[in-house]
């Protein structure tokens, strides 16, 4: 790394882990292992009404967290977000900022919503996915929650909306293809605003411009993972057991992005910015 000395080198190895998760390969490359069929080729086959049907499903989704932010802003005192699920409430049960989040727990609901979806296929859509996605919301605050993330904050919140837009790339979005500093940098504006008039107008916000752009920004993202998910389980006869499998690596794509992004948010607190972002491209990761 040369003139990163001043790098720990478990921080360094935590950057490398991190750099990994960040630039890890798409999530229909993971399906397409699962399904054992090209994503892309499944997306052309599904119905004309399909597109409509995810982009009103992710718009739902989204808005379900960010409800779920809003309520709960600044509330420490009753734990936030009910991370951990029933038993494991944030800071109303107990959770440090540095324990370890609950991925498993989180990974076991959200194959079970999936079981369902795959019985179902795109009819279940419009029910499974918010579900889901509240599920996943709730399992990236807990890893925020872990790397240290002061949960009760309003752009803390407003960074964990945005994996959801950090997971994939919108066809539309050619600086996707950058890296994971170009697609932040893209959307670092647009939480910024939103952030101000969530600190400011707390829940009465959600109709605000600032936090509406920055919902449709994340959507654009976020519903060409949920394609490729719809895609993946719309294979005739895939069944409750793939369905499973589908939505658990949904939750991991998105659970190993999280991690990655608030550990480079941790480093960025300990070594500044423009440290972490010269170590982050110096450092070589061979994806699989």
């Amino acid at each position: 790394m040369g003139s990163h000395t001043d790098f720990s080198e478990a921080d360094l190895a935590a950057l490398r882990r991190a750099k990994y998760e960040l630039e890890t390969p798409p999530l229909g490359m993971k399906l397409a292992a699962i399904v054992g069929a090209p994503v892309e080729k499944l997306i052309a086959k599904l119905p004309g009404a399909a597109s409509d049907k995810v982009n009103d499903a992710t718009q739902a989704a989204l808005r379900k967290c960010l409800q779920i932010a809003l309520k709960t802003l600044g509330k420490q005192a009753e734990g936030t977000l009910e991370i951990g699920g029933a038993g494991a409430t944030g800071a109303a049960a107990g959770s440090k900022p540095g324990a370890r989040p609950s991925n498993l727990l989180h990974k076991f609901a959200v194959a079970t919503t999936g079981a369902a979806g795959g019985a179902f296929g795109l009819f279940a859509l419009p029910v499974e996915l918010p579900v889901t996605t509240t599920l996943m919301f709730r399992s990236i605050c807990d890893i925020a929650r872990s790397e240290g993330e002061d949960l009760t904050n309003a752009d803390t919140q407003l960074q964990c909306l945005t994996v959801f837009g950090m997971g994939g790339r919108s066809a539309d979005d050619d600086e996707a293809d950058f890296g994971y500093f170009i697609v932040r940098g893209a959307l670092a504006q647009a939480v910024s605003k939103a952030s101000s008039e969530m600190a400011t107008k707390g829940f009465a916000a959600h109709s605000s411009t600032a936090l509406l752009k920055l919902m449709q920004t994340v959507a654009a993202r976020f519903s060409v993972q949920v394609s490729e998910q719809v895609a993946a389980k719309s294979i005739p006869a895939i069944g409750a057991v793939l369905g499973a499998m589908v939505n658990t690596v949904f939750i991991d794509h998105f659970q190993n992005v999280a991690h990655g992004h608030f550990t480079v948010h941790k480093l960025e607190r300990r070594y500044g910015e423009a440290a972490v972002h010269a170590a982050y491209d110096g450092i070589d990761v061979a994806l699989d």
